[in-house]
């Protein structure tokens, strides 16, 4: 089954305990896909410009339903049109009024070849407005 997901770089590129580059397979190397898709803004890439996530674009928005929503359907768009390896389920958006500052993104996805389901938990992190 790991011939199917493959292997590929860890991320963040790290050194693995031979001093070469440290790889990655199996669930793992879906869940850092998953992470490297929804950190990328588009356009970060030169030689790839569309590739990644507008999350970006609601950084100094109100932690509110309206930017939960939002979020949840650029993240869902991402990940369906870049991580062709899952199919993925509910994307849902969380958010506490204690602190205005943080999202919590739970990605939960199934793996097409195994079928097997996960769920991914992605932080991110706003600035609220003054």
């Amino acid at each position: 089954m790991t011939d199917f997901i493959g292997r590929g770089w860890a991320f963040p590129i790290r050194t693995d305990a031979n001093g070469g580059i440290a790889l990655v397979s199996s669930e793992r190397e879906i869940q850092e896909a998953i992470r490297v898709i929804v950190s990328t803004s588009p356009g970060e890439r030169p030689m790839r410009p569309e590739f990644g996530c507008r999350i970006h674009d609601f950084v100094f928005s109100p932690a509110d339903s309206t930017t939960a929503a939002a979020i949840s359907a650029e993240v869902k768009s991402a990940l369906t049109r870049w991580e062709h390896r899952i199919d993925v389920g509910d994307v849902v958006v969380l958010f506490t009024a204690e602190d205005p500052t943080v999202f919590y993104i739970d990605i939960q996805y199934r793996m097409k070849r195994t079928n097997d389901r996960h769920n991914l938990v992605f932080p991110f992190y706003v600035i609220p407005g003054e």
